[in-house]
């Protein structure tokens, strides 16, 4: 038989690329990444922004925020906050939504229109996380000795402070949503991504500066490259790895043809979440990590309560045991949470759409069965997903210790996961632009 299948030449590609609208998307999402790095590098009036870099470069928490803010907090910018308030925000209400029965009615039930009230939700939650953040960094602030510049009427500036650092989260947020909604990706995870890539240069000069008269510690940065490089490959593993449940469909007689017939299975992601259990995993880890940090480095008198903030704030330093062990709890709980949510991943409402179109599993009965086999085989899935994300969490953090490098720790396992991730995520995204307008081709052709 003839393969009338003809790879697409280049000018093929460029129709693709002009008619889908993919340029345009691309174009936009690099507009809205340009506006925020630009809005990073605009510093707050009246903070000594060499003071708190100096205190940032020797915290391991405020270093580790400092990266996923694209630096814009080590520069004490007007975006200092970044999508940090956000993120949290859509935690919660994503926890809160599956508490109270109102909330999960809009998320389960009531389709677009109650995705936007929650997103509504989620928005007005996020000016008061950034308010309440932006008055804890001007409190932290105010202790520092020499941050603050002298003659500045105090209570007008404070207040004008927390205000337009609150306006830069919220005008983050409003970054990230529209990248997600007109642009490439998810907009969040996007901006967490660009801000990674901005910390590289710098971790890697230190790092160059570390092991640069050393030959022992090139032969072990060389080791901790390789441990880089193949955590990177079960990351992507991870991420593409699917298991099929094979569906028979139906034979209909349509005058004299016969539809369906055939087998088709259900695509189920081994991480259904992608990246964000791990971005949810560090806001939450994050938030008290970071105000204990701050409140800890400030003036206190009480040296009971000192010692008390310095305890908390070491117990979950990132480069201690508890932290990675909370860190890989979360991140299977997240990875479980995150997989309950998704639409696509109900067992009971894929059973009976099974159902209503007569298409089944192979030995097993429509209805509840189907659903309760679904349900065990999700469970399964999502639990090997879950514990193999949590290892490799840990692997290059492993590797940092072995080697004795830690100038990498920043773009170590969580980094490099969410740099995965987001890379992989936007190539698919780009691949189904392409085929979707390769497909639209296709019909035009049959007509």
């Amino acid at each position: 038989m003839a393969n009338d299948y003809r790879a697409p030449s280049a000018e093929d590609l460029m129709s693709m690329w002009n008619a889908s609208g993919l340029k345009q998307k691309i174009l936009f999402t690099f507009l809205m990444i340009a506006v925020w790095r630009f809005g990073v590098q605009i510093p707050l009036y009246g903070i000594n922004n060499q003071v708190f870099s100096t205190i940032a470069s020797g915290n391991n928490i405020i270093g580790f925020l400092d990266l996923f803010t694209g630096g814009a907090l080590g520069k004490v910018s007007i975006l200092a906050l970044g999508i940090g308030p956000f993120i949290t925000s859509s935690i919660i209400v994503q926890l809160v939504s599956v508490v109270i029965p109102s909330l999960e009615k809009l998320q389960k039930e009531e389709g677009e229109e109650g995705r936007r009230k929650l997103s509504q939700y989620t928005r007005i939650f996020t000016v008061v996380l950034g308010l309440f953040q932006g008055f804890i960094f001007m409190l932290f602030l105010h202790h520092l000795p020499g941050a603050v510049i002298p003659n500045v009427n105090p209570i007008m500036f404070y207040i004008n402070s927390i205000i337009i650092l609150t306006a830069g989260a919220v005008l983050v947020m409003w970054i990230s949503e529209l990248i997600t909604e007109k642009g490439i990706g998810n907009g969040g995870s996007l901006i967490i991504f660009c801000g990674i890539l901005s910390g590289i240069p710098v971790y890697a000069s230190r790092t160059y500066q570390l092991v640069k008269s050393s030959p022992s510690m090139q032969l072990a940065l060389l080791l901790l490259l390789t441990i880089f490089f193949l955590a990177t490959i079960l990351i992507v593993i991870m991420q593409e790895a699917v298991r099929k449940v094979i569906i028979v469909n139906p034979k209909r007689q349509i005058g004299n043809k016969v539809y369906g017939g055939m087998n088709s299975f259900i695509p189920f992601k081994l991480n259904p979440g992608g990246v964000m259990p791990i971005i949810f995993a560090i806001a939450i880890l994050l938030f008290p990590s970071t105000i204990l940090a701050m409140v800890g480095q400030a003036n206190i008198k009480s040296v009971q309560l000192k010692h008390i903030i310095i305890s908390m704030n070491h117990f979950l330093s990132p480069d201690g045991l508890p932290y990675y062990l909370i860190y890989v709890g979360l991140i299977i709980a997240l990875t479980f949470f995150y997989a309950s949510i998704m639409p696509n991943m109900q067992p009971k409402d894929i059973a009976d759409n099974l159902k209503k179109y007569g298409s089944s599993i192979p030995g097993i009965k429509p209805g509840r069965p189907t659903a309760e086999a679904l349900d065990k085989i999700l469970s399964k899935v999502i639990f090997i997903g879950a514990i193999g994300l949590g290892i490799i969490a840990l692997v290059p953090s492993f590797g940092s210790y072995v080697t004795k490098i830690e100038t990498l720790q920043g773009i170590g396992a969580t980094s490099l996961i969410i740099m995965v991730g987001v890379a992989l995520d936007l190539i698919n995204q780009v691949r189904s632009h392409l085929y979707a307008r390769n497909y639209e081709s296709f019909l035009k052709d049959d007509k």
